[in-house]
């Protein structure tokens, strides 16, 4: 008896399955039917009668027969309609349920990148055109299955940098894939997010690489003293130091790092320090460190005056970079750029704005742009100057600067944000215009144009149409400017863009963010502008090939004359 009951239960499923697809089936032709149909209303008020009469549904905990396999059932909350609008068994409900899924897996979703992503990919320049190159797609095969690799091999240093930007930039360098990059010998290391790596991990950087000479650290928020006195045991030819976001070595660690290794240390560069390393550890750092030649001391919240002075003394010093928070006198900028301009080949001065500068007691002899009257008069041989965020120095203040000044052509210049900041007159006073304007611009171009290769000019706002027309006006060449940034930089145009284009042959980076006058733009091949003003244009667009008609059809008649002529055979079919 049980054997016919589990025969007779299998054969009403089965009838029960089939009747559900013929129910479909017979749901598709009727859908079939209406999409061909004349598009009438002759069957609505019979649809409307039938909809009235219909047999309400069951409430829960009430008796229904299954629609499919007429079993009597328990009607629950969860039980499910069947096709023809009755309610179903429990298994009849199952059979529904896993058909349903079966549909929805063979039918796959289309996974499309979001926007936001391929524009952030394109603005970190992680992007090209046309098919990436086999090794571009180690690399990122490599990124992406970070956690199964046990080791990297024999890999040149430029693809290790490369595999570290990939991993920080994913927030995939933690203690275990840290190890990857950790070989004995190398003899530097750059880590571009180490916010996930802990206290041991750093430790473990020196004792397997012990003959580093180099290294990076970004966002160690976990590097304390206790690795600072590792470094000093065991990394005892280290030269260069990047440390950004190390709020946890006190400046007593700091000056014993300074007392040990000093002598070596040729480059210093810290950022983003707020609870430690004051000017107190910038007097240790120069007292003990003569040989420093590049120094980079930014957003660092403790230093002042005092550290300008102590900078002052670092005879060796050829690359210079400050940006404080702090309030410091005008005359003790100046004093310092006097005593270490004459060996400056890159000098960055961020964020001097007005309110940087205090008056002190001897101020009367130093003016607004004394600070730039003191690079044009000392400074002799840069190569990269960068003096943002300024609004005190004067336009003319820029063309007493580039005028008649034996410093040789710079190469990189970034001018950006030095504007009037007066909310009363957006376009800054006309007779005395304060940042960079038309006349400092125009003396820029004429002492760095032959030889510059990168410009910043965004928020020059009081440039003028029709000096940016001058400069690029196609006649003028600057051979060797490759990339050049005017966003927000209102008189921008079509026209000043397309100058671009003619008047720089190696262009290869147009930034354009806030010129709302610049549509339409056809590049050439291989440059990018990026900054397109339709929220709905893709952030980049890039030169397309061109096909040079005239040049193809001289070419041709070129061709048809050295055959007439006997003094090239054509090739036979």
């Amino acid at each position: 008896m049980a054997a016919e009951r589990s025969k007779k239960r299998k054969r009403d499923q089965e009838e029960a399955i089939a009747k559900i697809k013929k129910g479909k089936e017979a749901k598709k032709k009727a859908s079939k039917k209406k999409k061909r149909g004349s598009g009438d209303d002759s069957g609505s008020d019979y649809d409307l009668v039938e909809d009235m009469y219909k047999k309400a549904k069951k409430l829960p905990g009430q008796l229904e027969n299954c629609e499919l396999c007429d079993k009597r059932f328990t009607v629950t909350p969860y039980s499910k309609a069947g096709p023809e609008g009755g309610l179903l068994c429990t298994p009849c409900g199952k059979e529904i349920a896993k058909e349903a899924k079966a549909n929805q897996k063979t039918a796959k979703p289309i996974v499309r990148k979001g926007r936001r992503k391929i524009e952030s990919n394109r603005l970190d320049g992680l992007t090209q055109r046309g098919v990436r190159s086999l090794r571009q797609i180690c690399i990122n095969q490599l990124a992406k299955h970070a956690e199964d690799i046990e080791e990297f091999g024999e890999m040149p240093e430029t693809m290790i940098d490369r595999l570290s930007e990939i991993f920080s930039k994913r927030r995939a360098m933690n203690s275990t894939t840290l190890k990857l990059f950790l070989q004995s010998d190398l003899d530097k290391l750059a880590i571009h997010e180490a916010a996930y790596l802990e206290t041991e991990d750093f430790d473990q950087i020196f004792a397997v690489i012990p003959n580093i000479k180099k290294l990076v650290l970004r966002n160690c928020c976990q590097f304390k003293d206790k690795n600072i006195e590792y470094m000093i045991e065991k990394a005892k030819k280290l030269e260069e130091i990047e440390l950004r976001g190390a709020n946890l070595v006190s400046n007593d660690k700091w000056t014993e790092l300074f007392i040990a290794r000093g002598h070596d240390l040729k480059s210093f560069k810290v950022e983003w320090l707020d609870a430690a390393f004051d000017d107190q550890a910038v007097e240790a750092l120069t007292t003990f460190c003569p040989n420093l030649e590049r120094l980079k001391l930014e957003r660092c919240k403790l230093l002042g005056v005092d550290t300008l002075d102590a900078v002052s003394r670092l005879e060796k010093l050829e690359h210079l970079s400050l940006r404080f928070s702090k309030d410091v006198p005008r005359d003790r900028l100046v004093l310092m750029v006097d005593q270490i301009g004459p060996n400056l080949r890159t000098l960055c001065l961020e964020h001097f704005v007005n309110n940087t500068f205090e008056e002190s007691e001897e101020m009367g002899e130093y003016s607004d742009d004394a600070i730039l009257e003191t690079i044009h008069d000392t400074c002799v041989k840069l190569r990269k100057l960068r003096f943002t965020e300024n609004y005190e120095c004067s336009d003319q203040a820029y063309v007493n600067l580039f005028t008649s000044w034996s410093n040789p052509p710079l190469r990189y210049i970034d001018v950006n944000s030095t504007r009037d900041v007066d909310n009363a007159s957006p376009e800054g006073p006309e007779d005395f215009p304060i940042g960079l304007a038309s006349d400092g611009f125009q003396a820029l171009m004429k002492h760095s144009g032959s030889q510059l290769q990168y410009l910043d000019i965004s928020s020059c706002r009081h440039i003028s149409k029709e000096t940016f027309a001058d400069i690029f006006n196609g006649e003028k060449q600057y051979p060797h400017l490759q990339e050049i940034n005017l966003s927000f930089c209102p008189v921008v145009d079509t026209e000043v863009v397309a100058g671009i284009f003619r008047s720089c042959p190696q262009i290869k980076k147009v930034v354009t963010f806030a010129c709302f006058q610049v549509e339409d733009v056809v590049v050439p091949r291989g440059i990018v502008l990026i900054g397109a003003p339709k929220a709905q244009d893709a952030i980049e667009q890039f030169g397309e090939t061109v096909f040079d008609f005239q040049k193809e059809l001289k070419k041709e008649m070129e061709r048809d004359m050295a055959i007439a002529t006997g003094r090239v055979v054509p090739l036979m079919a």
